[in-house]
Formats: structure tokens, sequence, C-alpha cells
């Protein structure tokens, strides 16, 4: 079974993505904040990551850029899921290696599919 770390600080949004993703039949993990969700990555490398942007200490762009930086975790797909759904936003977050963006709220059909399509890459 596949694993995703959702990396949010918002309660309720990551209740929604991960009920979400546990009825795809994905395993999930949760950090809080952009240095927990390194630590976690350092002993369990997750299938997929969804980050948000705004998060406590590091943005989630600081964190997508130092993953992808990172021989041991290029690879790992990672999808931005932040209520920053302007052009701009859009275009930064791919530009630090975000292999998806996706704004909230989510269309929970959209969010699972688009997990399952990057892990089966």
């Amino acid at each position: 079974m596949s694993t995703a770390l959702v990396v949010e600080d918002s309660l309720t949004d990551m209740q929604i993505l991960s009920s979400c993703l546990q009825q795809g039949g994905i395993n999930v993990l949760i950090a809080q904040s952009g240095e927990e969700a390194l630590a976690k990555i350092s002993t369990q490398k997750p299938d997929v990551i969804v980050l948000d942007v705004v998060l406590p200490g590091r943005s989630g762009f600081e964190v997508c850029r130092d993953l992808k930086a990172a021989a041991e975790t290029s690879d790992i797909p990672i999808i931005i899921c932040s209520t920053k759904g302007g052009e701009m936003d859009k275009f930064w977050g791919m530009k630090q290696g975000a292999n998806a963006y996706i704004t909230k709220p989510i269309d929970q059909e959209e969010f699972v599919r688009t997990v399952k399509q990057l892990i089966s890459k």
C-alpha cells in the first residue's frame, strides 16, 4: 500500500486530506510543520508528499525546494495544496519543483486521482 505524507498545520484541512487519501486506499503520515516533515521523511520515505504553503517556521515552497534539491528525496512527487490559488502562486510552486498544485477547498475526487497518478509514475 502506498504512503502519503500530509504536511498541514490546519487540523480541519489535515482531517479532510487524510480521510480522502485513506478512502482512496492510501496510508497517511502527518506533519504540522516543515521541520517535522523533514524529520519524518528522514526515517520513513513516503511515496508522495502533500504540502501546504503557509506553515509555521519554513514555508511549503522552501520545504519543496529543499526536498527536490536533495538526492535522496528528489524523486518523491510533491503536491502543493494551498488556499493561495493565484497564477503567480501556482507558477512559483511549480518552479520550486512541485509535481502538482491544487487549491483549497479541494475537489476530493481530483485530489485522490492526482495523488494516485503521481504514485504510479
